[in-house]
């Protein structure tokens, strides 16, 4: 039966390639997939997004624009601005006549008010838990309250006691026809992804060098002073920045490569841009951190995060990994229709719990 479905994005970011990152590349590939299979979906997110979308701006753009994240992340000015923004997005969905409301945003707002108002909403949860969303999560659990994160790693800790019925793991997952598989790749590595320090993008770079391997960087600078300070001085020779390119041209390029150097030096939730390179046939050299052994699997091999040595050993490792077997695990665990199959289900749990009056606290 199609659905009436609200999706509601951050706001950092445009919703609209090419993607700054792997929640733009969710959000959107999630509107596109619940439209192509008949649901009625409005965007609820920054302004600039995607005009092919059915939009309900909650700002008129993005808020990197005027109030960058750097420079404003965790102050009194952008947290107002977040917050009169999903006031009135709460109060627009109220207005909605939606059948369910699948929440992006990170923002505590919306899951309060599903719990307040009995709103039927699934609440994805894609970074490690920070103590206003954590507070936000915990109180806000229920049978039509729902929630999802990308990984059992994850799952671990937004709910170290354990998760409560109204949450299940749900791994992202990607369009298999947007990243062809390619037989045979150049022998050289690659890199994609935010240029920032959480993802490590500087070891990668060390550890191609000490391999001896060629590596290709492609992504967005992020973070200006990082790339200057940390990236750049290992460019040169047979290590190079490739600018940030849109999806078909990404993928065309991961698949000419033989391994990807994925590096993350966060609490990983998922590592989307792993399984992209994946599905094109690379196997993985990785950091091991957060969920990144859940996802890869024996589809790579792993250091410590602050080991460039250890990494270019797994470099080497992984580089002996057979093609089609990275290709194969996103086929079975890591495809668009399994996760869009796994969100319908949650949608029509917290519909129908909404309908049938389950007590808030039953889970």
């Amino acid at each position: 039966m199609a659905l009436k479905i609200a999706v509601v994005a951050h706001l950092r970011h445009p919703i609209a390639a090419p993607f700054m990152g792997g929640m733009e590349a969710h959000a959107w590939h999630l509107v596109r997939g619940l439209r192509a299979r008949g649901h009625q979906v409005t965007l609820y997110a920054a302004g600039d997004s995607d005009p092919d979308f059915r939009i309900h701006p909650i700002i008129a753009r993005h808020y990197d624009q005027d109030y960058p994240w750097h420079d404003f992340h965790g102050t009194d000015v952008l947290n107002a601005v977040l917050d009169d923004a999903f006031a009135r997005c709460t109060e627009a969905l109220d207005r909605g006549g939606h059948d369910v409301v699948h929440n992006n945003s990170l923002h505590r707002f919306p899951p309060r008010h599903a719990f307040a108002t009995r709103m039927p909403m699934v609440t994805s949860l894609h970074v490690p838990p920070f103590d206003g969303l954590r507070r936000a999560v915990q109180d806000s659990a229920a049978p039509w309250s729902r929630f999802t994160v990308c990984s059992a790693q994850q799952a671990g800790l937004w709910w170290p006691a354990g998760a409560p019925e109204s949450a299940e793991v749900v791994g992202n997952g990607i369009d298999l026809r947007l990243w062809p598989f390619a037989p045979t790749g150049d022998g050289s590595a690659v890199w994609a992804g935010r240029i920032t320090p959480t993802k490590g993008t500087h070891l990668a770079a060390q550890a191609a060098r000490i391999a001896g391997v060629p590596l290709t960087i492609f992504g967005t600078i992020e973070h200006r002073d990082y790339f200057e300070d940390m990236v750049r001085p290992h460019l040169g020779g047979d290590i190079r920045y490739g600018g940030h390119l849109e999806g078909r041209e990404l993928a065309e390029n991961l698949g000419r490569s033989s391994v990807m150097l994925f590096t993350p030096q966060w609490q990983e939730p998922f590592g989307l841009v792993a399984i992209e390179g994946m599905a094109c046939g690379l196997p993985v050299a990785s950091t091991r951190i957060g969920a990144t052994p859940e996802v890869i699997g024996d589809c790579g091999s792993f250091a410590a995060p602050d080991d460039a040595a250890g990494l270019a050993r797994a470099l080497t490792r992984a580089m002996r990994i057979p093609r089609h077997a990275p290709r194969r695990r996103v086929e079975r665990l890591f495809s668009l229709d399994r996760m869009l199959d796994r969100y319908e289900a949650n949608y029509r749990q917290a519909i129908d719990a909404a309908r049938d009056g389950i007590d808030a606290r039953a889970s």
